[in-house]
């Protein structure tokens, strides 16, 4: 028989109230309290708490507190990472974060959805649809990335911008909703 937390990952419906699923939210929450309150001088401890709330995470992540996430078991990260102040990842699926990302302040990243339909929504289930950032990506301050996307490697993504659709490598795309408006050299 398949777990809530399966169905949640493959994509399918689920029961968010679930014990299991409900108590490891409960987790990632108590370690972003945990992160978000240590100071500049406690670098060593900051790193430790992302290797503990992100294990899938390479070297030399950095993150601006206050971060905050469903469940950071669900994020792969890959080395030097930086997320700046206020950003959020809903991560009911996975998200993958390529090397070398620059995500600005208030970037929130949502793997997380609802059904469209208010019958089905009313039975309380949920689903979620994985996003993918490749490497060398920067994300300008204030962007919302939607369920389901994928950004290709290079790309920059400029601020306040809503990315409901792919994004190919190597563009800069801004807007809401976020599309392509030039090629980037180099």
């Amino acid at each position: 028989m398949r777990t809530e937390k399966d169905k949640m990952l493959a994509g399918e419906l689920y029961n968010p109230l679930d014990p299991h699923l409900s108590a490891e939210r409960r987790r990632a929450r108590l370690l972003c309290q945990r992160l978000n309150d240590t100071r500049d001088d406690q670098q060593d401890e900051r790193a430790r708490l992302i290797r503990e709330l992100i294990p899938a995470s390479g070297q030399d992540t950095w993150i601006e507190p206050p971060f905050h996430c469903d469940y950071g078991s669900n994020i792969t990260l890959g080395d030097e990472v930086f997320f700046n102040f206020n950003c959020v990842i809903l991560d009911v699926a996975p998200v993958r974060i390529g090397s070398r990302v620059l995500c600005g302040p208030a970037v929130q990243i949502y793997a997380a959805t609802h059904p469209l339909g208010a019958a089905e929504r009313r039975t309380g289930l949920e689903l979620g649809k994985p996003v993918e950032i490749g490497d060398d990506v920067w994300i300008g301050g204030g962007a919302i990335i939607c369920p389901g996307v994928r950004i290709g490697a290079g790309a920059v993504i400029g601020a306040g911008s809503v990315v409901t659709k792919d994004i190919p490598d190597g563009v800069f795309a801004a807007g809401n909703p976020c599309r392509v408006l030039r090629r980037i050299n180099g």
